[in-house]
């Protein structure tokens, strides 16, 4: 799907994103964004991952972005309603995360076929067991999600 029908507000939200993806690029942690906005397009957090920095194998940017905006969203930890927006499709921890967070929409970049768990590999948010199915909206600004992965592991990687 090109960038073009995908809805314009889900575009800035990936936009978003992926401003706030090289963050994670001075302590060596892979450029993942993450932003949540609520109902009404209102972001609430932003975060990259985290991995290095922390020390913390929970530390991506989607879980980071979630507990942020958890916090502001100011209905506990439910975060119905809200988007959650993501330069790359979340792994199996974070799309458990967002069925549990009541995240309403998920929508990311680039597509992960070796880790992703929105529809790649897996699709945990979508299993008719679990009692909550965010919307997923995948591909949206693929390219220059998928260019900002490869710059990084090209200087990363043999």
């Amino acid at each position: 799907m090109s960038a073009g029908a995908h809805r314009a507000a889900d575009v800035e939200l990936v936009r978003a994103a992926l401003r706030v993806a090289p963050g994670a690029l001075s302590t060596g942690d892979v450029p993942i964004g993450a932003v949540v906005a609520d109902p009404d397009g209102r972001v609430l957090a932003t975060a990259h991952n985290q991995r290095e920095a922390l020390r913390d194998p929970t530390a991506h940017a989607e879980i980071l972005a979630l507990r942020r905006a958890a916090a502001a969203h100011g209905d506990g930890w439910r975060l119905e309603g809200c988007t959650l927006a993501v330069t790359v499709e979340p792994c199996t921890m974070c799309a458990g995360a967002l069925v549990l967070a009541r995240v309403a929409r998920v929508v990311f970049g680039c597509w992960e076929p070796r880790t992703g768990a929105v529809g790649s590999l897996w699709d945990v948010v979508r299993d008719r067991r679990t009692n909550h199915r965010p919307e997923v909206v995948g591909g949206v600004l693929a390219d220059e999600c998928t260019a900002v992965l490869e710059d990084f592991f090209h200087g990363h990687r043999p």
